[in-house]
C-alpha cells in the first residue's frame, strides 16, 4: 500500500507497479536490488525511501508440528507475530494469519489476549505473511485459503479492510474472497462494516457460550458489543448473501459443555433467519499460557457428544480438527514468544532458528 501510493504520487506509471508485484509474487526476491525489470535508479530511490527489504517482516523461527508449521516473525518496528501454515493430506494449504501484535480484547481462553494489544498490524504486514518469500524459498504453494484466526482481533484493526482489498485483488495476491475467513468474537460495528465491503468473505463468529452473563466472563467485549447484536447483522447478512456463517464454540470442561448449554445454543441458531446457513464449529479447549488456570479440555468422548447433540436437534454442526497443539499453534494459544523465551543458543524440539543476514 505505501509503495503504490508513494508511486503515483511521484508520477511513476503505473506498470512499473504491477512490474513490482509480479517479481513480488513469482519470486524469492528479497530486496528492491533483486527485482531487476525495475530501472536502477527507481530500485535505488525505492530502497532509499522503504528500506531495502521488499517485506515489512523477517522470519525469526520456525516450529513444526505433524502437518503444521509456525512461523514467528519480526516486524520492522520490532513487533512479533506467528503465522501457521497447515498442511492437507489431501494437498493444500491452510494459513493462519494475525491481524495484530497481541490483543487487547483479554478473552480468558487466550494466551494473545493475556499478551495485551502491542499494536495494530498494517495492512501491508499483514499480507505480507501470505505472500512471504520464505514459503517459495522452501518450496510451498501460495495458501489455498487463509483465515484471520491469529494474533488479535481482525475487525478491532481498520487496517484488516485494506488488507482484504489487497488478498482479494486480482492485480496484488489474487485471492478468492471465498477462500478468505475473517474471525471475529464480536466487534459488531465493524462487523457490519465487513458485511457490505467484502460480502464475499467466509466470516467466523466465536460464541463460547449463549448466555450472556457467563459470555462475558469468558469473552469481555459481550458487555459492549452484545452477541445478540452481531447475529443480528449475519442474521440480514446471511439472508442477503446466502452465504454461510459459521459459529466458533470453544468447549471448556465444566464451563460451557453442559446439556443446559447445548439446549441454549440450539435455540440461539433455531431464531435465525436462515437457520440452515449457520454452522457451529465445536473446538475442544487447548491448554493456552495466560489463560484462566481453572479451564481444562472436556474429553474427547464429551466433545463428539456435544456435536452429536446438535445435530440430531437440527443444527449443522462438527467438530473442527486441530493440529499444532504440540506447539502452541492451535486455537487460543499463539503468543509470539511473549510469555516463553527459550533459553539463549537452546530451541525446542523441531525448530528451526533462522539467521537473520543483513540486507543491503
Amino acid at each position: 500500500m505505501r509503495i503504490r501510493d508513494h508511486l503515483a504520487q511521484t508520477g511513476v506509471p503505473a506498470f512499473r507497479f504491477h512490474q513490482l508485484i509480479t517479481a513480488w509474487r513469482s519470486s524469492t526476491a528479497e530486496t528492491f536490488a533483486n527485482v531487476h525489470a525495475l530501472p536502477a535508479r527507481l530500485r535505488g530511490e525505492l530502497a532509499e525511501r522503504f528500506g531495502p527489504r521488499l517485506h515489512p517482516l523477517t522470519p525469526l523461527e520456525v516450529q513444526r508440528d505433524e502437518q503444521v508449521e509456525k512461523v514467528l516473525f519480526a516486524s520492522d518496528s520490532g513487533a512479533r507475530i506467528e503465522t501457521v501454515v497447515s498442511h492437507y493430506r489431501a494437498g493444500w494449504d491452510s494459513m493462519c494469519i494475525s491481524s495484530q501484535a497481541g490483543c487487547g480484547l483479554g478473552c480468558t481462553f487466550c494466551a494473545t489476549g493475556a499478551v495485551g494489544l502491542i499494536r495494530n498490524l498494517t495492512a501491508d504486514e499483514i499480507v505480507a505473511q501470505v505472500m512471504h518469500p520464505r514459503w517459495m524459498r522452501a518450496g510451498l504453494p501460495r495458501p489455498a485459503s487463509v483465515a484471520f484466526m491469529g494474533m488479535g482481533e481482525a475487525l478491532a484493526n481498520p487496517h484488516v479492510f485494506d488488507a482484504l482489498t489487497l488478498l482479494t485483488d486480482a492485480s496484488y495476491a489474487g485471492m478468492s474472497a471465498r477462500r478468505v475467513t475473517v474471525s471475529t468474537v464480536g466487534f459488531a460495528p465493524n462487523l457490519a462494516r465487513l458485511v457490505n465491503e467484502h460480502p464475499q468473505v467466509t466470516i467466523t463468529l466465536s460464541v463460547h457460550s449463549p448466555f450472556p452473563g457467563e459470555r462475558a466472563r469468558i469473552v469481555p467485549l459481550e458487555e459492549t458489543f452484545p452477541l445478540a447484536q452481531s447475529l443480528d447483522i449475519l442474521d440480514r447478512h446471511a439472508v442477503k448473501s446466502r452465504r454461510k456463517v459459521y459459529l466458533a464454540y470453544l468447549l471448556i470442561a465444566g464451563v460451557n459443555d453442559s446439556d443446559d448449554h447445548r439446549a441454549a445454543l440450539v435455540e440461539l441458531v433455531h431464531q435465525r433467519s436462515r437457520t440452515e446457513l449457520f454452522h457451529v464449529s465445536v473446538i475442544r479447549y487447548n491448554e493456552a499460557a495466560g489463560a484462566a488456570p481453572e479451564y481444562r479440555a472436556p474429553s474427547s468422548t464429551r466433545v463428539d457428544e456435544f456435536v452429536r447433540g446438535l445435530t440430531e436437534r437440527g443444527v449443522h454442526a462438527t467438530r473442527r480438527r486441530q493440529f499444532g497443539t504440540g506447539i502452541e499453534a492451535a486455537c487460543g494459544q499463539l503468543h509470539a514468544r511473549f510469555f516463553a523465551t527459550p533459553s539463549p543458543g537452546v530451541a525446542p524440539a523441531d525448530t528451526e532458528l533462522i539467521p537473520v543476514t543483513p540486507v543491503g
